[in-house]
Order: structure tokens, then sequence, then C-alpha cells
């Protein structure tokens, strides 16, 4: 069967063109399909999408199908849509994983460039904070403050709700086996030496590690992936002064005082516990707490959380500006900054236990 198409084949009248095709061709079998595109003048997408109609239709049959006397514009057109692998199912061929050497390679390479930039992103950090102890006034104040708030009023109605369940399970629980050998006073002195000098700064630090370590790394991550980390650059600021250092001064600064109000509503939950269920007195639970707790304890803690701010937010940083992609590589620096951050801080509070054993 030979069909003779000529005029313009297009947007506008390709549906008209397929209804008449449809009427005009036989619905029986035929061996071969010719399509004549000598009268073609114009063809564009739609117009092709007729000549693949017809080519899909003649191999339901199993007929033979061929185009004939196509100008040379029509033939470019047709070149440039590939019409010939038009309808030609893509194969997947399966692909092979790597064995474990290029695994092995693949990882060490990939570790190694992490490690390179890590140190340069440390070197940046401690050169910026060196600058800004110069030239204190190219600290961006008002990020800053927005990061304390952030970082620290904002957290605060959780961290003491957290607390004040802590100390009041612990006292719960340890009251159970204290009250055996009628040292009910002594849940006051678990309760605050466990609060000030471990659970405290420990709950504080994987509070704000969920909650603004991944918002920080969902921040640069963001900015990195959508190239205004790389527009900061172009137009002469740093971005490690410019993002992170804000970040980190506003975690230091509000860490430590959440850390002090997380010990306060650990000893009021445990004061509740106390006075409700082990027949103590307010006066004399704090009596015991003021006895049993030094300023050594609470700086102590202190400290401690002062340390895990700069490494939750360094690590938070430095997974954000690590990522690379699309949208999924940012809930990776997240998840990765958290995990990361938590792993630092049960380290860095175990090395602290030691130290602190062996103080004297």
């Amino acid at each position: 069967m030979v069909l003779h198409l000529a005029g313009r084949m297009e947007a506008g009248n390709s549906a008209a063109i397929l209804k008449t095709l449809d009427r005009i061709l036989p619905k029986s079998s035929i061996t071969s399909l010719v399509l004549d595109l000598e009268g073609v003048s114009y063809l564009d997408d739609f117009g092709a999408l007729v000549l693949l109609e017809l080519k899909q239709m003649a191999a339901k049959q199993q007929a033979d199908f061929s185009l004939v006397n196509a100008k040379d514009s029509v033939s470019r057109i047709l070149t440039i849509l590939k019409f010939e692998s038009l309808d030609e199912k893509a194969s997947f061929a399966k692909k092979r994983p790597p064995n474990a050497f290029l695994r092995l390679g693949d990882a060490a390479l990939r570790h190694w460039m992490e490690l390179n930039f890590l140190v340069s992103f440390t070197g940046s950090v401690f050169l910026q904070l060196f600058y800004l102890s110069r030239h204190p006034k190219k600290l961006r104040l008002e990020d800053t403050i927005l990061c304390m708030q952030r970082t620290g009023v904002d957290a605060l109605p959780i961290v003491a709700l957290i607390s004040f369940l802590m100390g009041l399970i612990m006292a719960f629980m340890s009251s159970v086996q204290l009250q055996q050998f009628g040292a009910n006073i002594y849940v006051a002195s678990l309760v605050s030496l466990a609060m000030t000098r471990e659970l405290g700064p420990i709950m504080t630090a994987i509070i704000v590690a969920g909650r603004s370590g991944s918002a920080f790394a969902a921040e640069l991550g963001t900015m990195k992936i959508s190239e205004e980390v790389d527009a900061l650059f172009t137009m002469g600021f740093d971005p490690t002064r410019f993002l992170a250092i804000p970040k980190l001064i506003a975690a230091v600064i509000v860490v430590p005082f959440l850390t002090l109000f997380s010990d306060l509503a650990a000893i009021l939950g445990g004061l509740l516990v106390g006075v409700t269920m082990l027949d103590l007195t307010a006066t004399g639970y704090i009596s015991q707490t003021i006895w049993t707790l030094t300023l050594f304890d609470v700086f102590w803690g202190f400290g401690k959380s002062a340390v895990f701010a700069v490494l939750i937010t360094w690590i938070a940083c430095f997974r954000g500006f690590r990522a690379r992609g699309g949208a999924a590589s940012v809930g990776e620096a997240t998840t990765s900054a958290v995990v990361s951050s938590l792993f630092l801080i049960i380290l860095t509070d175990s090395i602290f236990s030691v130290i602190l054993r062996y103080w004297g």
C-alpha cells in the first residue's frame, strides 16, 4: 500500500490527518506500507507523530514500512527527531556491581577528600576567628543574635521539659532502692550530681544537635546546591565568616546557659518526686542539693556544654558546605550532621569522664 501525502503536516491539522487515515486505511492485514512524502512542504514534531502512528500500525500488522521521496527540509526534521529509533524500546543492560577492590579504593579516595576539606574548613574557621578578634566590627551581629534566639531561646521550652522529666524519672527510679535503706534524702544528691556533671550537658547537646545542628546543615546545604555560597565568594565575601562564624559564636554563648536551665529543671523534677512520694520537705531537698553541689560541678558541666556547642556547629556547617547535587544531598548532609554530632558528643564526654576521674 502506498500513501501519497502532500501539504503541511503540523500541529493544526495533525488530528484531522489521523482521523482521515483511520477512515481510509484497511483493517485487514497488509504486507507493506510506503509513505510518499514528495508533496509534503512542511513537517514539525506533530507531523512526525502522525508518521510514527502509521509506522506503529504497520508494525502491529507485521508489515514493512518505509519513507520515500522526502525533501531535504523534511529529512532534516526527521533526523533531528531520530525518527528511526522513536518507537524502539530502550534496552536496560544489567550493570555489574564493582568488585570489592574498586569499592574499597573509591571509599578511600572519598574519605581522603573529606579529610582534606575538613582540615581546610577547620583552618578557615580558626583564621576567621582570629580575624574577628582583631576586627570585631566585622562580625555580623544581627545574624549572631538571631542564631542565639533560634538556638537558645526557642529551644528553652523543650530542653526544660525533657530535663524536668529526666530528673523526675531519675528520682523515682533511685528512690525505689534508697527507700530500702532509709536514705531518701540522697535522691537529691544523685539527681543534682548526675545532671550537672553528665546528663544535663549531654541531653542539652543532643537536643541542640537534633534541632539546631540539623537546621544549620540544611540551610548551608540548600545555599550550596543553589550556588548562593559561590555567589557570596564571587562578590568578595568569605563564606565561613559570613555564614558559619555567627552560628558558632551564638551556639557557644547560649548552649552553656541552656545547660544551666536543664540542671535547674531536672532538680525541680526530682524535688517533685521527693516532696510527693518520699515524704521530704522542699527545704530539706534544696538544702541537700546545695550541700552536695560545688561550683566545680556546675562549671564543669558549663564548660563541657561549650565544647559540645563547638562540635555541633562545626560538624553541621562542614556537612552543609559539603552538600553536592540536588535536594537529596541536603537530606544526606542533615542526617550526617546529626549522626556525626551525636557520636562526637558521646566520644568527647567519655574523654571528659576519664579526665575528671584522674583530675587529682
